[in-house]
């Protein structure tokens, strides 16, 4: 089957994980934390339905192994932009591209893509600065509401990881 919509891109923290629930050791690395309601049946659901899945996030890569891997979901992931592998943090435009080229998504495409997050100032100004279709999942208590300009105004928000299924099945629908 073929979608509108290219790829699905994923922040970690508030996002998959609750940040609040995080344990980490002295590197910063996280051992081990919760997954928040819905985000594992997201996950899995979107793969079910066929699309590439990245992680684009900042932090220590063995964190999002810690997490992911024992639950089944690091696997399901296609591609992974980490900022410890990059030496750059979002909304830096590499994060985005590093993870949409490891899918093939060519650079005129990027607009048929989605990138989840929790970070008006990272995710979603990073998502729209490369031209991707950014959605603020506005659900932990942690982080600003109000976005600081036009470049961090969320193209879609969603309060619950579970949303972006109606939400995603309304994009391809457009």
């Amino acid at each position: 089957m073929s979608h509108y919509i290219l790829a699905i891109c994923f922040d970690f923290g508030d996002t998959l994980v609750d940040e609040g629930s995080e344990v980490k050791d002295d590197t910063l690395t996280t051992l081990s934390g919760d997954l928040i309601p819905g985000a594992e049946r997201l996950v899995r659901e979107l793969k079910r339905r066929g699309y590439p899945l990245a992680l684009v996030t900042d932090g220590k890569t063995q964190s999002y192994h810690n997490v992911l891997a024992h639950r089944g979901l690091y696997d399901l992931f296609d591609a992974f932009a980490i900022s410890e592998q990059l030496g750059v943090e979002k909304p830096h435009p590499r994060m985005f591209a590093h993870a949409l080229d490891q899918l093939g998504i060519a650079r005129q495409d990027y607009s048929r893509t989605v990138m989840v997050g929790n970070y008006l100032s990272r995710d979603v100004k990073g998502a729209n600065e490369v031209g991707m279709i950014s959605v603020w999942l506005d659900w932990a208590p942690r982080g600003p509401k109000v976005p600081a300009g036009p470049s961090e105004v969320p193209q879609h928000t969603i309060k619950t990881p579970l949303d972006l299924l109606p939400l995603i099945e309304a994009l391809e629908r457009e």
